[in-house]
């Protein structure tokens, strides 16, 4: 089930309801979190019998073709690219006229999640983020997904 929600940063954002199934497959189980232009949600794979996210995105990009054309476009990038630092896209499709991708699942916290309880990291903590993010970065500026400066 669709229904549309309250505005998020003025978007008008998709509110699917968990036990809804997209794409004949991927089940609903509840709300991940809401941003500017995508909400994500926890879902299972029918088929594959895996947690994974599903990142929807909001009616009010809906219609426009090029929004659409390259939230399409960040699904096949990042299906190109594997590296441990990097989530995979397992899938992509569309549901009442919205795109989705289907995500590898991460548990634990965001690092805003972390940052909003403690406010700042030590220099290790940081680096310890850091170094990660900067392998995955890399990975996609070997294949071409980054431009060089």
């Amino acid at each position: 089930m669709l229904t549309r929600v309250s505005p998020v940063d003025d978007a008008v954002v998709a509110d699917i309801r968990p036990g809804a199934v997209l794409g004949e497959r991927y089940q609903i189980r509840g709300l991940i979190a809401r941003g500017g232009m995508a909400t994500v949600y926890l879902a299972v794979d029918q088929r594959l019998e895996r947690t994974v996210a599903l990142k929807v995105m909001h009616p009010a990009y809906a219609s426009d073709p090029s929004f659409v054309d390259r939230f399409v476009r960040e699904a096949l990038s990042i299906a190109r690219l594997s590296h441990p630092n990097v989530v995979a896209v397992y899938d992509q499709g569309s549901h009442h006229g919205l795109a989705y991708l289907v995500m590898e699942y991460v548990q634990g916290r965001t690092l805003r999640e972390v940052l909003a309880s403690r406010a700042r990291l030590s220099p290790a903590e940081a680096a310890g983020v850091l170094d990660p993010l900067l392998a995955g970065l890399a990975a996609a500026h070997r294949i071409g997904m980054v431009p060089g400066t």
